[in-house]
């Protein structure tokens, strides 16, 4: 098993987030190797959930734990929503927005169809928190970003805290 190693996550407004990730077609040991990569630079950034498109990989993977102990990887590959149900409101946050989070409302339930890493196909179903999770990083792989969904104000209300954020970590 080569080492595991952390790969750079794009910042907001880069434009590679905007990108449409295509299918993996290919399942075979570099594709573990990038998952298992995606994993370590999710937990090395205290993140829940990352998509490929977060790491400049323009392929329809993404990885979440939202565990306590950091044990429970699930890989989406390929996936679909199939279902939705509900809706709530959460409390967004996001690798490539450090230190920006944002009231969002997605569906309550999923149940998507996606693959695992050796291409076997299956059904996902997710609730609440979890739900949240997979919808985010869905988007991320449409080219989609969860300040699209607040209202005009709003965003650049946080685009221009990200903004300042930037400026003190710079001249700190």
């Amino acid at each position: 098993m080569a080492a595991m190693s952390t790969l750079a996550i794009l910042e907001f407004p880069d434009p590679r987030l905007r990108t449409r990730a295509a299918p993996v077609t290919v399942f075979d040991a570099a594709l573990k190797q990038f998952v298992a990569d995606m994993f370590e630079t999710m937990y090395a950034a205290n993140g829940v959930g990352l998509a490929a498109t977060q790491v400049d990989v323009h392929r329809q993977v993404l990885v979440i734990d939202m565990s306590e102990g950091r044990n429970q990887p699930l890989v989406l590959i390929n996936a679909g929503i199939v279902e939705k149900d509900g809706a709530q409101v959460y409390q967004e946050g996001c690798l490539s927005f450090p230190g920006l989070y944002a009231d969002v409302t997605r569906a309550l339930k999923v149940k998507v169809k996606a693959q695992d890493t050796d291409g076997r196909e299956f059904l996902y179903e997710a609730e609440g928190p979890l739900a949240v999770a997979v919808q985010h990083e869905m988007d991320h792989l449409a080219g989609k970003v969860f300040v699209d969904y607040l209202s005009p104000l709003k965003r650049s209300m946080l685009l221009k805290r990200l903004e300042k954020q930037r400026k003190q970590a710079a001249s700190a």
